[in-house]
């Protein structure tokens, strides 16, 4: 099947807060596993493209209290809900920032990165490269990189058998976000050749479940 892409942002109000409400505990729970087994402890602040509704951002957080997290999205509906996750919890603002921008060329608040993490982005990106440049431009020589996403499966009909077995019970704004996702997301052998084109053979990439692709090592 071939890729069939999306909008770029979610940037709708509904859209949003559908996102931002949604069950994501499964996925988001593995990803701080994956980041635990793969990164460890940063030694300097960790930045989250395509952070939405800044879950991941909050979780790497609570776990590493020594370490600043900066998340970047370019949907300020998204961001939103995350500066009101934040408000919430008042003893992680001083190593938390949400920062408004899109990839690559964003304004970001420190010059070089420790970790730079990006889960569910990738596929919405036309280029797949400007997440890669971004990579390359903001992580400090030797940093580690994670990135998790969705893959493309066969056909249209393996995408709506896993939207029935992940999105059941979420509203169909949700859903068919998610279809629609998953039509256009990668396979794991284009995210190879990204990498490739990108200068980093320091990155692989592995199916984690079955439906995510994970791309980790360091720069």
């Amino acid at each position: 099947m071939e890729r069939i892409t999306e909008p770029e942002l979610m940037d709708g109000a509904d859209q949003a807060a559908a996102y931002a409400g949604a069950d994501f505990e499964e996925p988001n729970s593995h990803f701080i596993q994956l980041f635990a087994e793969y990164v460890g402890a940063p030694s300097g602040p960790v930045l989250d493209v395509g952070c939405g509704p800044g879950d991941i951002v909050l979780r790497l957080a609570r776990q590493y209290p020594e370490v600043a997290i900066h998340g970047l999205d370019g949907a300020d509906t998204m961001l939103a809900f995350a500066r009101e996750a934040l408000a919430a919890e008042p003893e992680l603002q001083p190593r938390v920032e949400f920062v408004l921008g899109t990839v690559p060329g964003a304004a970001l608040p420190a010059d070089a990165y420790a970790a730079v993490t990006s889960n569910s982005l990738l596929h919405h990106l036309h280029d797949p490269m400007a997440l890669w440049q971004t990579i390359r431009a903001v992580a400090q020589p030797g940093a580690a990189v994670l990135v998790m996403d969705l893959f493309r499966p066969a056909d249209r009909a393996a995408a709506a058998r896993i939207v029935d077995a992940y999105g059941a019970g979420e509203p169909e704004i949700l859903r068919t976000d998610f279809f629609n996702s998953l039509l256009a997301a990668f396979t794991p052998d284009e995210v190879q050749e990204q990498l490739r084109a990108a200068g980093l053979p320091g990155l692989k990439v592995a199916v984690v479940s079955d439906r995510h692709l994970l791309v980790h090592g360091r720069v």
